[in-house]
């Protein structure tokens, strides 16, 4: 019996703890719901924080209206009429802040809109002028040039000539021919120049310096034939003085071109001129070496004086040639003179605006 009594008051006191703890717990629960204070309030007219973006000054403002409103009418019943106008005041001005603020920051995201706009439209024309070249590209200029070994000038003669072809703008290939001699400084020159080049070399032997020239000109003329190099064949003397903005007028001819030169002389104090007269860019006629010359109707052209397409080597329908392999027994320099000097209407005057004008100048230094 004794037992059973211990145990009927410890499951009476768990049912008094139990209670107890129920009881606290909702009287707990129940205060937590009971108004506060003027003095705690959570909200305050004069602690608003500005939002950092418009789109979320929008969001919070009228939010911040409805909060107002809500503490204005559960103060109704507890404050005077003159604490109502004055919440009512405060709220109009901070609504009227409001409003100046998004209007300015509107003002302003115009204003970048505008800008940006500008911008994308400078960057849009910009590459206009900017593709022209890539859409256009510049067309290959072939510089050809024969050496003679005996020229003991000769080392300083391509380096001057190497310096002006540096300047010009690329595509250019420099095409230098010699005969083949042991330890020549042809090869170390042409490395350092940093131009494009191919330097031929043949093994005939000549007496006459007029016909090894000629050769070393149809040597070239037979590479360029045979590895179809697409461009405009000049060619350059290593006594030629140039003006830079002739290589940008040999650019613009379609089939032949042709210009006056100047032949200068060291020794002698006078300058003769060779080459076309021209009416604008056509040629009317040839410079002749003596005034009283007058049957002279077809006059020798210098090959300086005179540039083409190098497609009429290879294209035997456009130019007219019984065929596009190069033949060994065939003048390819012969066959381009004779073209020259056969039909003058189909010859570009250079420059196109006035013939007359002098860019390329033959002065001779070599001994």
């Amino acid at each position: 019996m004794g037992s059973l009594e211990r145990s009927k008051k410890k499951v009476q006191l768990w049912k008094k703890a139990i209670f107890h703890f129920l009881l606290c717990f909702v009287m707990g629960f129940f205060t937590g719901f009971a108004p506060t204070g003027k003095g705690t309030s959570m909200i305050s007219s004069r602690n608003i924080a500005i939002p950092k973006t418009p789109h979320e000054s929008n969001q919070t403002q009228p939010s911040l209206n409805m909060l107002h409103h809500a503490r204005l009418e559960s103060e109704t019943f507890n404050k005077p009429f003159s604490d109502e106008t004055s919440a009512t005041t405060t709220t109009t001005t901070v609504t009227s802040q409001w409003s100046k603020l998004n209007d300015t920051r509107h003002s302003k995201k115009v204003l970048t809109e505008e800008e940006g706009e500008e911008e994308r439209e400078d960057q849009e024309q910009e590459p206009e002028g900017g593709n022209d070249e890539f859409l256009n590209p510049r067309r290959l200029l072939i510089i050809v040039t024969p050496t003679n070994a005996k020229d003991k000038k000769r080392g300083m003669l391509l380096k001057r000539l190497s310096n002006t072809l540096r300047l010009i703008p690329q595509p250019v290939l420099w095409v230098v021919v010699e005969q083949q001699i042991e330890d020549s400084e042809v090869s170390e020159i042409l490395r350092k120049t940093g131009i494009m080049y191919r330097h031929l070399v043949f093994k005939e032997n000549f007496t006459n310096i007029h016909e090894e020239v000629d050769h070393q000109r149809n040597v070239a003329l037979n590479h360029i034939e045979h590895h179809r190099l697409s461009g405009i064949v000049h060619f350059g003397s290593l006594s030629n003085v140039y003006d830079l903005t002739f290589f940008d007028e040999l650019r613009a001819i379609e089939g032949f071109g042709t210009w006056p030169m100047a032949l200068l002389s060291a020794n002698k104090k006078q300058v003769v001129i060779e080459g076309p007269v021209c009416d604008s860019s056509e040629v009317m006629g040839w410079h002749l070496k003596k005034a009283n010359n007058l049957t002279d109707e077809r006059p020798p052209i210098r090959v300086s004086s005179f540039a083409f397409n190098s497609s009429i080597l290879w294209d035997p329908e456009r130019w007219g040639r019984t065929s596009s392999v190069q033949d060994t027994s065939q003048d390819s320099l012969k066959f381009v003179r004779n073209e020259v000097l056969e039909d003058e209407t189909k010859l570009m005057g250079i420059p196109p605006n006035d013939c007359s004008k002098i860019l390329l100048w033959n002065l001779p230094l070599s001994t």
